[in-house]
């Protein structure tokens, strides 16, 4: 492995040269990560269906290993996921790159993401994977819908928080993997990890959200009243400002640790 002051370095590098790519390339490789990230909430979905008589936690364990499949995409195929980055508060401390820059890297692939998984979404019930296990595929992706869209502002910001430390130190120990096969075996604790726990991931739940509200439409399975368009967009909202401050938290730390001069 590499060693972790010569990982904050490449880290900034990367941010910086992800900060600076044109502007077309941003949005085409945000568009990917939505949809490969989306990948993984199809596992969770998949995973999480007709285990209601099973152990709570080995599901949530086999759920969350499932959904690495989106990050392992992302990193290793390459694509522009927002949560990863929140990262860029490393050079911006650094003054390598100027706030400008960061809030149009981050709004270029936010929307993107967007996009991307509310394309995937849309694909994957045109395909009928909702009907797979006669329905239980889209009555554990409302499940999932559900539970999140419940939940009150301030516990999605501080679920937010912990989900993005999680995400953003996967990124980071990839970083500094020498192989694919370092790279996938650091990637999945972590990711694991926040989803076994129902953390909040802003690019994650714009899939799982969309996939619970369309799988009720396309089934006869009933919307729980939690569940809605409004709920889904509050929860993207207060997620989305809970992974920026979980990302910043591991940016500027490690900033201040290895990098920080004076």
């Amino acid at each position: 492995m590499t060693p972790p002051e010569d990982i904050a370095k490449t880290i900034s590098d990367t941010c910086v040269d992800k900060a600076a790519l044109p502007l077309g390339t941003m949005a085409g490789l945000g568009l990917l990560a939505g949809a490969y990230i989306g990948f993984g909430s199809l596992m969770a979905a998949l995973l999480g269906a007709g285990t209601a008589e099973l152990p709570y936690g080995p599901v949530q364990i086999a759920i969350g290993t499932g959904f690495a499949l989106g990050l392992i995409l992302v990193l290793l195929a390459g694509a522009e996921l927002f949560t990863g980055n929140t990262l860029m508060t490393l050079p911006l401390a650094q003054r390598r790159i100027g706030p400008a820059r960061l809030l149009r890297a981050w709004s270029v692939v936010w929307l993107a993401n967007l996009a991307g998984s509310l394309a995937l979404a849309l694909l994957a019930i045109g395909a009928g994977i909702h009907l797979a296990g006669d329905g239980a595929v889209a009555a554990s992706a409302i499940d999932l819908a559900a539970g999140k869209a419940a939940k009150p502002a301030a516990a999605i910001v501080a679920s937010g928080v912990l989900a993005n430390v999680l995400v953003c130190l996967a990124v980071w120990m990839a970083a500094g993997a020498r192989t694919a096969v370092d790279k996938v075996a650091v990637i999945v604790p972590p990711i694991a990890a926040f989803v076994a726990l129902g953390l909040e991931h802003s690019v994650a739940n714009m899939s799982l959200l969309p996939l619970g509200l369309l799988a009720a439409s396309a089934s006869d399975l009933a919307l729980p009243a939690e569940l809605s368009w409004a709920s889904a967009g509050a929860n993207l909202l207060w997620s989305t400002v809970g992974n920026v401050i979980g990302g910043a938290c591991v940016g500027l730390g490690y900033w201040a640790i290895h990098l920080r001069r004076g």
